[in-house]
C-alpha cells in the first residue's frame, strides 16, 4: 500500500499570499517605456559621503563579523539620535540592536514577544508585511478599519473596541504605508493610555518618521512611561535613500532586545559591516541631505495629489511617507486589480492595488511619489488619459 504523500511545505507559510507590490513590480519587467510608481524606493542615489564611508571601511580592512548587536559606534549614534529626536534615551549596550532593514526588526520584535494565539491590533490598510509577520510569529492579526473621512488615522475609540483578553500588542505603522496618513497628538496619547490600561506592548514602526509635510510626527515613545512597553523600530532606507544597504534598528527594553538578538544571531549573525559604517556616517553628517530630500518629496507630493483630484480621482492629502492613495471607484473599472492591470497594459504606468494592503484598501490604488517630478508628470498625464478613456 502506497503511503499518502505529505505536503512538502509549511502550511502556515502556504496560506500567506505573495506580496501584491512585488506582483506588479514583476509585471513591469519587459514592458518598454513603463513608469513605475509602484515600489516605495527613493529615486535619489545614496549620498556620496555615506558611500565613501562604506568604501573607507572596506579599505581599512573592516570586513569581519561585528557584534550581533551591531558596531558600537553606530549604536551610540542611534542612542544620541533618538534622544535628540524623541527625547528618549536608550542604553546602546543593552537596549539597541542593528538589523537587516526595519523589515527584520519588525519580524524579530514579533517573534520575540508573541505566543501562539496572541492578538495584535493594527490599522487597515497597512503595510503588506505586517499581517504575514504576525501570522508567522504565531499571532492573530486584528485589523481595525480606518476611514478616508478620518484621514485614515487609527482612532483610539476604534482600538479600544478591538481589545480582547487575548490582545497582546498594538502595531503602529505611521506615517502610514500605503495611505500617507499621520497620527494626531491626541491619537497617540489615547493609544498610549489604552496600552497602559490593558498592559499591552506597542510595535512602533517609524521608518517614515522624517518624511512628514506641513505637520509633525508624534512618536508613541515620547509619551510618558511608554518606553518600557514599546519596541521602537526605525532605519535608513527611506529618509537617507539607503534601501539597498538594508540597515534598520530596534530600541526596546533590554529583556526584549536580548530575545531579539538570539533570533538575529541564529539567522543572519550581523548586518554587513560596510553598510553599518555607511549608516553611521548618515547619522553623523546626513541631516542636510534628509532635509533636502524631504523638500523635494514635498513638491512631488503636492503635484501628484492635486493631479489626482483634478482628474476626478478623489485623494485625501497625504501628510507623511511618499504615497498618494486615490479612490478609483468613480471609474468604470470593477475593482482596483483590474484598474492597475489595465493601466499597465494601455498606458504603461505601474501603481499598486489598494487591496494588497487590507480590505479597507479596496477601491484605491497606491502611487509612490519618490520618482522624479518629470516621471510623475508624465505618469499623471497617462493616468488621466486612461481615466478619460475608461469613462467614455
Amino acid at each position: 500500500m502506497k503511503a499518502t504523500r505529505r505536503p512538502l511545505t509549511n502550511a502556515k507559510v502556504a496560506r500567506i499570499p505573495a506580496s501584491g507590490i512585488r506582483r506588479f513590480f514583476d509585471l513591469t519587467a519587459g514592458v518598454e517605456g513603463a513608469i513605475s510608481l509602484g515600489v516605495g524606493e527613493p529615486d535619489f542615489v545614496t549620498p556620496e559621503r555615506f558611500r565613501e564611508a562604506a568604501i573607507r571601511s572596506i579599505k581599512d580592512g573592516k570586513t569581519k563579523y561585528t557584534s550581533n548587536y551591531g558596531i558600537r559606534p553606530l549604536r551610540d549614534a542611534i542612542s544620541a539620535h533618538t534622544a535628540k529626536l524623541r527625547g528618549v534615551s536608550y542604553d546602546p549596550e543593552r537596549e539597541i540592536i542593528v538589523t537587516v532593514g526595519v523589515s527584520e526588526a519588525v519580524d524579530l520584535a514579533m517573534r520575540a514577544t508573541l505566543n501562539d494565539g496572541d492578538e495584535v491590533i493594527l490599522a487597515d490598510p497597512s503595510y503588506v508585511a505586517y499581517v504575514p509577520g504576525i501570522v508567522l510569529a504565531g499571532g492573530v492579526p486584528v485589523a481595525v478599519p480606518t476611514r478616508e473621512e478620518d484621514a485614515f488615522r487609527l482612532r483610539p475609540d476604534d482600538v479600544a473596541a478591538a481589545i480582547t483578553p487575548r490582545t497582546r500588542a498594538i502595531l503602529l505603522g505611521f506615517p502610514n504605508n500605503p495611505t500617507g496618513a499621520v497620527l494626531e497628538k491626541e491619537d497617540v496619547a489615547g493609544i498610549a493610555r489604552l496600552a497602559a490600561e490593558h498592559d499591552l506592548l506597542v510595535y512602533a514602526d517609524e521608518i517614515y518618521d522624517r518624511l512628514v509635510y506641513g505637520t509633525e510626527h508624534h512618536s508613541i515613545i515620547s509619551q510618558p512611561e511608554m518606553k518600557e512597553r514599546t519596541i521602537y523600530l526605525a532605519g535608513f532606507s527611506k529618509s537617507y535613500a539607503m534601501t539597498g544597504w538594508r540597515v534598520g534598528y530596534a530600541c526596546a527594553p533590554a529583556e526584549i532586545v536580548e530575545q531579539m538578538m538570539k533570533i538575529h544571531q541564529y539567522t543572519v549573525m550581523c548586518v554587513p559591516t560596510a553598510a553599518q559604517y555607511a549608516a553611521l556616517e548618515a547619522l553623523q553628517s546626513g541631516e542636510l541631505e534628509v532635509l533636502r530630500m524631504v523638500g523635494e518629496y514635498d513638491k512631488r507630493r503636492q503635484y501628484m495629489w492635486r493631479r489626482f483630484n483634478d482628474m476626478g480621482l478623489h485623494c485625501f492629502e497625504p501628510r507623511g511617507a511618499f504615497y498618494c492613495f486615490p479612490n478609483i471607484t468613480s471609474t468604470a473599472m470593477p475593482d482596483d486589480d483590474v484598474f492597475c492591470e489595465q493601466l499597465l497594459k494601455h498606458e504603461r504606468v505601474v501603481v499598486v492595488p489598494g487591496n494588497a494592503f487590507g480590505e479597507r484598501g479596496r477601491g484605491h490604488v497606491r502611487a509612490c511619489y519618490a520618482a522624479s517630478l518629470e516621471q510623475i508628470a508624465e505618469a499623471c498625464d497617462r493616468i488621466e488619459r486612461f481615466v478619460e478613456h475608461a469613462a467614455s
